[in-house]
């Protein structure tokens, strides 16, 4: 039987091979962008979030502009997100504090991102991963799922799992890895439906394998 990390480099050579090109499908100019877009990820298709953004980031360039905007306004722009009251405070409240205490420009720091209203560890990884400042790796619904499928990680729990994670992976690799397996995860291995029978991992993967090798 194969140990955590074996099953770990046979995925992450397994991803390298099929997914090489993965990374971020939020479309953003700068750190900012992308902060704004993660936020209003949350139960939302990546796809309709660069609908709204582009409207978004037209009409509201940066920190400044958006600080001053009027809440009304951002909820109808963001209203096809889902949850939009609160997406639509949250990212106000967000601007404010940027331009308050860090002169208009986001701070790529961990412990910095995390005081911003509605943002936790995975939307500033997200951020910190895509400029170079990776301090940890994004746990999404895909990197769950499919990690605690293959028995990679054996927790439940978000903040676990990103410690399993990062024991297993070099640091290097922190924001491919998330890249790829979400890639991953919406293009084989599915919530719902996955393609086992299609997957390059199965033989490694104790899901598969403990539905008795097919699905």
């Amino acid at each position: 039987m194969m140990n955590k990390q074996q099953k770990t480099e046979i995925f992450l050579t397994f991803l390298n091979e099929k997914y090489a090109d993965a990374e971020c499908s939020l479309v953003h100019r700068n750190p900012f962008e992308l902060l704004i877009a993660t936020v209003l990820s949350a139960q939302c298709t990546d796809e309709r979030v660069n609908k709204v953004t582009s409207v978004l980031f037209d009409k509201y360039p940066d920190a400044e502009n958006m600080a001053e905007s009027d809440l009304q306004e951002l909820m109808e722009i963001v209203r096809s997100t889902g949850f939009y009251k609160n997406k639509a405070s949250n990212i106000l409240k967000i601007a404010k504090k940027i331009v308050e205490d860090y002169q208009g420009k986001l701070p790529l720091d961990m412990a910095k991102l995390i005081e911003l209203p509605g943002v936790g560890r995975k939307t500033a990884n997200v951020v910190l991963g895509n400029f170079g400042k990776a301090e940890g790796i994004v746990v999404d619904t895909h990197v769950k799922r499919v990690n605690s499928r293959i028995g990679i990680v054996s927790s439940g729990d978000p903040e676990k799992i990103e410690k399993e994670l990062i024991s297993l992976i070099p640091q290097n690799r922190w924001n491919k890895f998330s890249h790829q397996v979400i890639a991953f995860g919406r293009d084989i291995c599915r919530s719902r439906t996955p393609k086992c029978n299609e997957c390059g991992m199965r033989e490694a993967c104790a899901y598969f394998l403990n539905k008795g090798g097919s699905r």
